[in-house]
């Protein structure tokens, strides 16, 4: 057993993530939600169902409402009209029950960086509601999966940008969440430590958790999703299964295709001369 099947067989072995015989609610249910800021219309009634046991990836141009959408369902932020459930609990009536079900790696994180790696994850692990020695044993097989192992006595406000994702995402997951909400969870992070993160997500996956992903990556959802949703200026341009959306071509050319294509190049003709 490598060190990401050690890592998901400790923290999926409390809450049993496993298919079951009985149709399950969906993962994520999103019904006609919409966000304003001031004048600005973030979200315009975006819709979605997330199957349990899917690698569900939101794509779309930067500003598109992608960070809303993901801020929306982990509960950080709170829609206008709408209606969310998360594993069949109604968000809105039960929030705290709905945020239990969850792991949430937010875009641009604040963390309490003073902590060391292994104070921070014993914080998060205690917030969930673990016994001590149960976070320590987890708190060992996460550093391992994401060779954070040396750096568990280092206190993260030295961690390079890969390594603080990286801790982020462990503590995102050593309470064993049903859903996993991560926004651009690969970004800032080297192929090596990619990888070993991929796996772990796949093996989570493959145990029926469920995890949604923003990308800006169309090749690395193209590989990794079963399932995409395009989000173009807050409404939803497209969904369904990565063939389904991609049609003959790439995802990414799909998706120029429906974000509208390259900027304008007139009036850039002094960019070809050059200065002295």
């Amino acid at each position: 057993m490598d060190a990401a099947e050690q890592a998901l067989a400790t923290i999926t072995g409390a809450t049993e993530i496993v298919p079951v015989d009985a149709e399950p609610a969906p993962a994520l249910v999103l019904r006609d939600i919409r966000k304003s800021f001031g004048d600005l219309q973030a979200l315009d009634g975006i819709s979605l169902e997330v199957p349990v046991g899917s690698f569900y990836g939101l794509v779309g141009p930067n500003g598109a409402g992608k960070t809303t959408t993901l801020s929306i369902i982990a509960g950080l932020l709170r829609a206008d009209s709408g209606a969310i459930s998360i594993a069949g609990v109604d968000a809105a009536a039960k929030p705290l029950a709905a945020k239990r079900l969850m792991g949430v790696l937010p875009d641009r994180f604040r963390t309490f960086d003073r902590l060391t790696g292994r104070q921070l994850l014993y914080y998060y692990g205690t917030l969930r509601g673990l016994p001590p020695a149960e976070v320590d044993r987890r708190t060992t097989d996460l550093a391992r999966a994401f060779d954070l192992t040396e750096s568990l006595g280092r206190v993260v406000s030295d961690y390079s940008a890969g390594m603080s994702k990286k801790i982020m995402l462990a503590g995102a997951l050593i309470h064993s969440p049903r859903v996993l909400v991560l926004d651009e969870p690969f970004e800032a992070v080297d192929p090596v430590s990619s990888a070993a993160i991929l796996d772990i997500l796949q093996a989570y996956v493959a145990h029926g958790g469920t995890v949604i992903l923003s990308s800006h990556g169309m090749e690395l959802v193209e590989r990794v999703c079963s399932r995409v949703a395009v989000i173009v200026a807050g409404a939803l341009v497209a969904e369904g299964t990565v063939d389904e959306v991609r049609g003959e071509g790439s995802l990414e050319e799909r998706f120029v295709e429906l974000v509208g294509g390259a900027g304008e190049l007139e009036g850039l003709e002094w960019l070809h001369t050059f200065s002295d």
